[in-house]
């Protein structure tokens, strides 16, 4: 699997920092990643939806942490190209999170998969 294009699409929120989509293999797209601000600095969160119940379930995600960081290396790379004054990622962070600054969306499966908990994964129904 190779990731041949990645599309950033900044935002100015204070979180949520882009969306962003990819290409594999020159034949399919995943749109809808987020590169999210949290404590530790910058990672991804695949695209997912709302349940009924008020959970959210990623609707595309890796199978495996070896894939994800490929695929959140790429993106928080390409990301840094587009936004020159991007805060840095979990590896480069320095120093406490300034306040107000409660992270992402919290503690995630290593495959990457979808958390049916809301209260597990930090999100819950507005």
């Amino acid at each position: 699997m190779e990731i041949t294009d990645v599309r950033v699409f900044p935002v100015d929120e204070e979180k949520l920092k882009a969306f962003v989509s990819i290409i594999i293999d020159d034949c399919f797209v995943v749109s809808d990643i987020k590169v999210i601000s949290g404590t530790s600095g910058l990672f991804i969160s695949m695209p997912s939806k709302r349940r009924k119940n008020g959970t959210f379930r990623d609707i595309a995600h890796p199978l495996n942490s070896e894939t994800r960081k490929r695929i959140e290396d790429k993106v928080l790379a390409r990301y840094r190209e587009a936004v020159p004054d991007a805060v840095p990622d979990k590896d480069q962070a320095v120093g406490p999170a300034p306040d107000g600054c409660e992270g992402g969306e919290g503690p995630r499966d290593p495959a990457g998969g979808g958390n049916d908990d809301p209260a597990r994964d930090g999100r819950t129904e507005s």
